[in-house]
This record gives structure tokens, C-alpha cells and sequence, in this order.
């Protein structure tokens, strides 16, 4: 007889959407140890950025690939019972701007969300991943992953990092802008082509890199595999496996020279190298060549673990509390420590004139979603709370460019920063809700409000107008409003602001802020002030009112 399955939520399954391949990593996690078994993996080559980097477009030919590998990947993670199935995109999908084409392919025909994550939340997770297949001890290590869209670059202790970076250059990239179509031996003049490409774009990360030093370089991705492969094969080493190779930088030169001379037919036999690579390996091996090179490295140790494993230790972290004994501590600490929020007030440093404005309005709008909530006006959790939190504190960062119109300016430095710890989509949130903290509410004629999913448009239209009332409510920067009191009469909310001066210009400010507060509640607002001394005023809840839920 056949016994049902259920989905075992200690079996986790991740996928890498990359630019090259997806990749899969079914696990079982044992969170009392802070560690899993591997129970499968699978990879299928997709090139999802084949020809995007000069179109800025994924090919209907390559969503088509890889959707079908989603589905065979999804299949799979069922067959062992996974209890989550985390799907998350990189380069090309960060950059396609029919990317959303591909997200509802995904969701309609494989029945998985993909999240897209910046370049730096790319780094991070490369980071722990390489991190937890390695023992760095009291050295400071360089991480570099050569992807097919970007490249990555770390340094990081055993227990944090220090530098995230993501550039602009991957093995497709470079071989779609130099390398396209030749089948013949590649002439040194493109390969030269590419290195100063590289150094061009590499600059600001190596001289952050030259500063912050590092004791010894790790290499992943399957560029440097294949590379290392090659390079052993040349010397007539016959490695087991690739993992913790010292791959020699005068190695890797030669491996390149050999692979140039080579026609496109003759690099698909060479020994070590997966054939499906022949085409853009000599475009990924100058990018780690010219790496190494700017920053007088003399050998890379290849790591074999990279963002599959990076995805799993991050939900594996998620999971476990942390402590003194626990193994890995450095890493969850780090973590629990919060990544997101060091990356939130990172961004938030650029705007230090105005940080007791920006935390009197988070906190006055944070007081504002809980009674909200209490009353049943929405049914938002903690997550949505923690972006609200962010987009309050860094409403006015766009001051930093400009007072005039910072809003806009807000909305940039906050799209475009690759906070991490983010996926792109909450990225998006946080940057519409900082931008619609003054001037004209949500509307259809806003693209960037457009490009959010419905439910994501009606969460911004919701949370922006407390957002507003709080920052009406600190108008003059003053903190003349102590406090904001929340309730709910019948079919009426009444907002009281408790104040310790003359907050008339406040007042004015917030009172012009009710009507899209109805619109957004289905609520009209009353606005009154009280002084400190009249503020006796009972709760929603003392007053007996009961919560009222909202259409």
C-alpha cells in the first residue's frame, strides 16, 4: 500500500538561479547542531543571460529554459519531501527589465516564488555559504565568485564580514561584449580588451580591498573549478576533488594561454573543463586573473561551497537561537546580530543632522501600526513592521543630495544602495514608502508604485499615511509631539496628539493628512492636540472600544 507524504519541514531545499545554471541543494537540517546532511543536488545549465548583458532582455527562448528547469528542480525537492523551497535569482534577473515576465512564468508553471537579491545580499550569502565548508581561524580571508552576470567580492573574518561588494562583470557578461561568436583560437587583443574592462570596473573594489587587507584568497563558482581542473590536468595531478586545491596564479596564467590558442570545438575536449563552459571560460578566467593580479595574489584555494549553501546556512540561522557552545557561533551571532539593520543605518549615517528627527517620526510611526493593528484597521506582522521601521528611518536621507524635492532623492539612495540582508522586493517597499512620506499619496501615474504587486501597492498606500502622520506630527523637528493616541468611535478614528509646546504648525500638517488616511482605512479622521498635563486621556482599550475591522 502506498502511504501519503507529507512535506518534512527539516528538509529544506535551495535553488540558485544564476546566469549560467540553476542549481539545487536538498538538505535535512538538524538544528541542534547547526549543520545538515546533504541529501541531493543538481544543477542545469539554463544561460538566462545569454545575450541580456547587450539587450537587456531575457530571450522568450531563455525563460523558456529556465522555467522548464524550475519545474524539474521543483519536482525533485517534492520528491524529498521538502518542507520550503527557497528559490533566489541573481545578475541577470536583477538587470532584465522584462524580468517580471519570467517571476509569473516561474510562479504559474513551476509553483515556486523566486526572490531576486541584490548584488550585495548575492555577497553575503556567498559569504556564508563558502564560510561554512571552511576554518578560517584567526585570518582574515578574500572571497571572490565569478558568476555568469556579476562578480562577487568578500572579506570577512570567521565570524563577520567586512567588505560586500558586487561588480559588473561575469563570465557571460564579458564573453557576450568581446567574445560573441568567435569559434576560432581569441585573439590577445580581446582578452586584453577585457582585462581593462575589469580593471576599470574593479577599481573602487580593489583599492577598499587593498585597505582592508586580507591573509589568504578563496576562489568559487564553477569558473574557478573548471579552472583549477584544467590547471591540475595540465601539471598531471590526479585530484580526488578540487576542494581546498591551491590553484597557483602562474597555473591559472598558463591554463588561460592554453584555452586561448584553442578553437571553440578544441576547448569543449580539453580534460578537466565542462564543455557546456568552452565559450565563456576564457572570459571568466581573465576576470579572475586581472583580480589576482591588481591585488598581488599569489595562489587562490578553491572553495567548492558558494550561494546554495550560502541560501541554506541563512535559513538554517533563521531557525536556530545561538549560543556560547553552539558550533558556528561566530556566523549566528553575526547574523543575529542583524545584518539588515547595520546595513539600514549604514545608509542612514549619510543623514546624521537629522537622525533624532528620523527616530522621534520611526518611532511615532511605529506606535501608529501597533494601535492600527490593535484596532483592526490591518493585519500587517512583524515583517512589514520591520520595513515601515527602515523606510522611517530613512525617509529623509535624500537630504544628502538635496532638500528640494528629497523625497525623490530618498527614494533613489535607497532603490540603489543594494542594502543587505534585502531582497530587491522589499528594497522596492522600503524606497516607495520613503518616497511617499511627503507630497502626492500613492497614485497609478508613479512607475516605481506601478512595478510593485497589488498587494504590495495596497500594503505602501496603507503604511505610507502613517508614515505621513508621524512625520506630520514632527514637523518643526522639535519633538513637540510626545505622543500619538490611536482609537476607534463607531464608524469615526480619532487621532490625539499629546504635545509638550505650541505644535500649531503640526497640527496643520497632520490635519491635511486625513483624507487619504480614509481613503486608505475606509475611516474618515478626526485630529485633536492636548497638552501634557490634559493627557489623561483613556486608551482604545480603557475606554472599552472594540477593535473594528475594516473592510
Amino acid at each position: 500500500m502506498n502511504h501519503p507524504s507529507f512535506p518534512n519541514p527539516n528538509v529544506l531545499a535551495a535553488i540558485d538561479i544564476g546566469t549560467n545554471s540553476a542549481r539545487l541543494s536538498v538538505v535535512r537540517l538538524d538544528p541542534a547542531t547547526s549543520s545538515w546532511e546533504t541529501l541531493m543536488q543538481e544543477k542545469i545549465t539554463i544561460r538566462l543571460g545569454e545575450n541580456e548583458f547587450t539587450t537587456h532582455r531575457i530571450s522568450e527562448e531563455a525563460i523558456g529554459r529556465g522555467v522548464l528547469a524550475l519545474q524539474k528542480l521543483v519536482e525533485i525537492a517534492k520528491r524529498y519531501h521538502a518542507g520550503e523551497i527557497i528559490a533566489i535569482a541573481t545578475a541577470a534577473l536583477r538587470e532584465a527589465e522584462n524580468r517580471e515576465e519570467f517571476l509569473a512564468a516561474t510562479q504559474a508553471w513551476a509553483g515556486v516564488e523566486v526572490r531576486i537579491v541584490p548584488g550585495v545580499e548575492e555577497a553575503r550569502l556567498i559569504y556564508l555559504g563558502v564560510l561554512s565548508g571552511i576554518e578560517l581561524g584567526q585570518r582574515k580571508g578574500l572571497f571572490i565568485d565569478i558568476g555568469g552576470g556579476s562578480t562577487e567580492l568578500i572579506v570577512g573574518t570567521q565570524t563577520r564580514h567586512l567588505l560586500l561588494d558586487s561588480l559588473k562583470v561575469g563570465a557571460i557578461r564579458m564573453s557576450n561584449l568581446y567574445l560573441e561568436g568567435i569559434t576560432e583560437p581569441i585573439p590577445t587583443a580581446l582578452v586584453e580588451k577585457i582585462r581593462m574592462q575589469v580593471q576599470r570596473i574593479a577599481a573602487h573594489a580593489i583599492r577598499d580591498i587593498r585597505a582592508e587587507g586580507f591573509d589568504v584568497a578563496y576562489a568559487s563558482s564553477g569558473t574557478a573549478m573548471n579552472l583549477a581542473q584544467v590547471a591540475a590536468r595540465m601539471k598531471s595531478e590526479d585530484v580526488a576533488t578540487i576542494r581546498n586545491y591551491s590553484l597557483m596564479i602562474t597555473d591559472l596564467k598558463a591554463a588561460l594561454e592554453m584555452l586561448r590558442r584553442m578553437t571553440l570545438e578544441e576547448r569543449r575536449k580539453v580534460p578537466g573543463l565542462n564543455p557546456e563552459r568552452a565559450d565563456i571560460i576564457v572570459g571568466g578566467g581573465t576576470i579572475l586573473l586581472t583580480v589576482a593580479e591588481e591585488l598581488n595574489i599569489d595562489r587562490f584555494i578553491i572553495a567548492d561551497r558558494s550561494l546554495r549553501e550560502g541560501i541554506l546556512v541563512d535559513a538554517l540561522l533563521r531557525r536556530v537561537q545561538p549560543t556560547d557552545s553552539s558550533e558556528g557561533v561566530g556566523i549566528g551571532q553575526q547574523y543575529e546580530a542583524g545584518v539588515r539593520r547595520r546595513s539600514i543605518e549604514g545608509l542612514a549615517r549619510l543623514m546624521d543632522r537629522e537622525k533624532d528627527h528620523a527616530r522621534h517620526v520611526t518611532e511615532l510611526t511605529l506606535s501608529l501600526f501597533d494601535q492600527a493593528k490593535y484596532l483592526g484597521l490591518h493585519d500587517y506582522g512583524a515583517h512589514e513592521r520591520e520595513l515601515l521601521e527602515y523606510a522611517a528611518l530613512l525617509h529623509d536621507v535624500g537630504i544628502f543630495i538635496s532638500r528640494s524635492g528629497h523625497h525623490r532623492h530618498s527614494f533613489y539612495l535607497i532603490r540603489h544602495s543594494e542594502l543587505a540582508g534585502f531582497t530587491d522586493e522589499e528594497i522596492q517597499i522600503m524606497a516607495n514608502l520613503a518616497y511617499f512620506h511627503r507630497k502626492s499619496p500613492p497614485k497609478a501615474r508613479h512607475p516605481h508604485f506601478q512595478s510593485l504587486s497589488r498587494d504590495n501597492q495596497k500594503m505602501v498606500r496603507r503604511l505610507s499615511i502613517l508614515l505621513r502622520l508621524a512625520e506630520g506630527m514632527d514637523r518643526s523637528h522639535l519633538a513637540l509631539i510626545t505622543e500619538a493616541r490611536l482609537i476607534v468611535r463607531g464608524k469615526r478614528a480619532e487621532l490625539t496628539m499629546i504635545s509638550s509646546g505650541d505644535p500649531n504648525m503640526e497640527q496643520w500638517y497632520v490635519s491635511d493628512e486625513t483624507s487619504m488616511f480614509e481613503e486608505a482605512f475606509g475611516l474618515p479622521l478626526t485630529v485633536e492636540v492636548r497638552g501634557e498635563r490634559q493627557s489623561a486621556l483613556p486608551s482604545g482599550a480603557e475606554t472599552g472600544v472594540e477593535p473594528t475591522t475594516v473592510p
